[in-house]
């Protein structure tokens, strides 16, 4: 009897564990997916409906072009062809709307001599399909016309502004349209480098501001000259990658963990994007030094109406903001399903549908909108053409799918402040935490209340000025037959 309930008691504690291992694996399971989740005014993780589901896998086998080998950078044209940057095997390929192979181009004609690429690691084509390649290994950048003829080459530049013993490879590259060249360089601090459409090196652009350490500098001040030179230099943070918008301004990430990794400069060098959400663009906001610290920002894609999407290599999510620096919505993150990165490198819209480059697993993933996200992109670019009545109807839709977007409320509130109507707009931007508009649409709610109700208030006051001498003048006449009285 002992012995059966001992044989009892070991079979519940195994079948207790099986149960515990497979609650534990569905758990980790859970815990591997990326939900799709926000930001609050307060800074908390809310959730959010999904903006984007991962579709369609493209690999070099499914687009006809043979195993892709350690991919680094993609770009979208106009009528929707995709140039990928097959680094490993030194090519670049030009895929059709079908993600089909359509061209490969892994040796080309230099000056009469043929020519190959060594290790390139970034790729530009213009709005005329005339690309450039940063082909690194080689140390120069490549210029190819739109029927892929090479027709011109950037090699290492001579200048007072660079050291005797500059070492130029370029692994990103980007041009105007006025075909100005901006060129970001391994190992160089002091921003991007521009070339003219001559070739020919102009100058440096937009270099990042030095960050010190309040307490080495007090110790570098009382330092020997030998003590000192064997401390951290303080050097700029370099720039991680780059993209131009369609009014010529630059847009690049950097490692500056401490100032603004998201930057968009202007023909001089200036930083001037827009930070007016609750909190700078920069990725995730909650982290810890136990999940791997900050974000590590390897990409930038601008898209229409100013919004753009930057790639956080450390987790693999997308984060998008409109123009004003609001926070829409995030996607992906690392693991093994669909919609998910091993190694993420580079990010590109295709029309609304957005393209992560995972060069580890040399495949390309395609993201396309809910109808919470198609709304939300609708809403944003109706805003920023002036249609006050459509966003303000897409923005209350976008509210009423999902009741965290406090964003949502601000472009209500936005929409009729355009409109005028300061009353509404005052009760959206205090439900958005939005201050700045709240104050502004109060102050014009009481001018208009004040120049409606002008005529009523003077005859109140008017009215209670009379009553006030009145009673007055009673006052002094009970006090007088007081006096009379005694």
């Amino acid at each position: 009897m002992v012995a059966s309930m001992k044989k009892r008691k070991a079979g519940l504690l195994a079948l207790c564990c099986l149960v515990s291992l497979g609650l534990g694996g569905e758990l980790v399971q859970a815990e591997s997916a990326a939900p799709s989740y926000n930001y609050s005014y307060w800074g908390d993780n809310v959730a959010a409906p999904s903006a984007y589901e991962a579709t369609t896998l493209i690999t070099g086998i499914s687009s006809g072009a043979g195993d892709f080998k350690n991919p680094q950078d993609i770009q979208v044209t106009s009528d929707k062809q995709i140039y990928l940057l097959d680094t490993g095997n030194n090519r670049f390929v030009v895929l059709d709307q079908n993600y089909k192979s359509v061209r490969t181009l892994d040796s080309f004609l230099l000056k009469g001599k043929a020519d190959h690429f060594n290790n390139p690691q970034g790729i530009f084509v213009t709005d005329q399909k005339e690309i450039y390649v940063a082909d690194t290994g080689n140390k120069r950048i490549v210029h190819f016309d739109s029927r892929f003829n090479a027709v011109g080459v950037i090699e290492s530049p001579k200048s007072e502004l660079l050291q005797a013993n500059f070492d130029f490879q370029p692994v990103r590259v980007a041009v105007d349209k006025a075909n100005r060249i901006y060129v970001m360089s391994a190992g160089v601090f002091d921003g991007f480098m521009e070339f003219g459409a001559d070739g020919a090196f102009k100058s440096f652009m937009g270099a990042n501001r030095v960050h010190v350490d309040p307490v080495d500098y007090f110790w570098k001040s009382i330092s020997t000259q030998a003590q000192r030179e064997q401390m951290v230099m303080y050097t700029p943070t370099e720039f991680t990658n780059l993209d131009m918008n369609d009014e010529g301004f630059l847009y690049a990430t950097n490692g500056d963990e401490y100032g603004d990794p998201i930057k968009k400069l202007n023909a001089q060098g200036a930083d001037i994007l827009r930070r007016e959400g609750y909190y700078k663009p920069s990725g995730d906001i909650m982290y810890s030094t136990l999940s791997g610290g900050a974000p590590r920002l390897v990409d930038i894609d601008v898209g229409d109406s100013e919004m753009y999407s930057v790639l956080d290599a450390k987790r693999g999510r997308v984060f998008t903001y409109n123009g004003d620096g609001y926070l829409m919505f995030i996607l992906g993150g690392l693991g093994n399903r669909l919609g998910e990165f091993n190694t993420p490198a580079a990010i590109e819209h295709n029309g609304d549908d957005i393209l992560v480059l995972d060069q580890t697993l040399g495949e390309i993933t395609v993201f396309q909108t809910t109808d919470y996200g198609r709304t939300l992109n609708d809403a944003v670019r109706s805003y920023y053409r002036g249609d006050e009545e459509q966003a303000y109807q897409l923005f209350s839709k976008v509210v009423n799918m999902n009741a965290n977007m406090e964003y949502a409320y601000a472009g209500i509130g936005k929409a009729h402040l355009r409109k005028g109507e300061y009353k509404e707009a005052v009760q959206y931007f205090k439900r958005s935490m939005d201050r700045t508009n709240y104050s502004k649409a109060f102050l014009l709610y009481r001018k208009e209340v004040l120049r409606e109700h002008f005529s009523t208030i003077m005859t109140v006051v008017i009215a209670l000025v009379i009553i006030w001498q009145i009673w007055r003048m009673y006052r002094k006449m009970r006090a007088r037959k007081k006096v009379v009285l005694h």
